[in-house]
């Protein structure tokens, strides 16, 4: 081992020295979080006034469904690559869950009539005996109103199609029959667009600093909101508010014309 030389006296530190660079360091952290700050700032007022459509999940083509439609054609869904698309879930033995969705759905349809790059897919939850699927498609069909080429209905095994309900089209639930023999799902309606991604509508925030809020197009919930009394600030409801927004965001979806990556 060295030996420290005998003329060696160990740094006594200068406290005025450790004083400035203490005073140095907190300088920079407080300029740091003040730049930080702002920049945040700065964003969230940007944001607050940004209403583009948010990606939310892209379906890819390993994850695609296939399903037999009321025409008796066997089809996949990413057919409809290039097109946007409202997707909603229906239980034929309980009409009434999602009946605000399907009255949505209707209304949809009258008001993209004209619109070739506008689908609807309802995809049926019921287990069908093979041999009169097709049948009991093209009779369901007929009875609500459903059409092609503008309107999907189909239906797979329950194997397939409950897995990508939750999985693809991000459903807050797994489809399933609870323990009084009711079928629970998600009334949500989804959006896609022509390159299948699910996209958010955006409500920015007017009154406040602070990211816009992102919504999903949950009719059920937003009938909730109008039953408890609580009010949009205009004149119409929760429902016919959230309709508007989604008749919007798709509007806003078919003029992009450039598919995104």
């Amino acid at each position: 081992m060295k030996h420290l030389p005998q003329d060696f006296e160990p740094v006594v530190p200068d406290p005025r020295k450790l004083r400035l660079t203490a005073f140095i360091l907190v300088a920079i952290m407080v300029v740091g979080g003040i730049v930080i700050l702002k920049a945040y700032e700065r964003w969230t007022v940007r944001s607050a006034d940004d209403d583009r459509p948010r990606y939310f999940y892209r379906i890819t083509k390993e994850r695609d469904l296939r399903i037999m439609r009321q025409d008796g054609q066997v089809v996949d869904l990413w057919d409809l690559n290039g097109k946007v698309w409202v997707v909603e879930v229906v239980c034929m033995a309980q009409p009434e869950t999602g009946a605000i969705s399907a009255e949505v759905m209707h209304r949809l349809s009258e008001t993209f009539a004209d619109e070739e790059d506008f689908v609807l897919v309802t995809l049926v939850l019921d287990p069908i005996p093979r041999e009169d699927l097709e049948e009991t498609l093209a009779t369901m069909a007929s009875e609500r109103g459903i059409e092609l080429p503008q309107w999907w209905l189909g239906t797979n095994d329950a194997v397939d199609l409950h897995p990508f309900i939750k999985n693809q089209l991000k459903a807050g639930i797994h489809p399933h029959v609870d323990d009084d023999g009711e079928w629970v799902f998600d009334t949500t309606l989804t959006l896609i667009d022509r390159d299948r991604h699910i996209r958010h509508a955006v409500v920015p925030q007017k009154n406040q600093i602070g990211p816009p809020y992102l919504v999903a197009f949950d009719f059920d919930e937003a009938a909730g909101w109008d039953a408890q009394g609580i009010k949009t600030g205009t004149e119409r409801s929760n429902v016919e508010e959230l309709e508007a927004l989604l008749e919007r965001t798709i509007h806003r979806l078919l003029d992009e014309t450039e598919n995104q990556p």
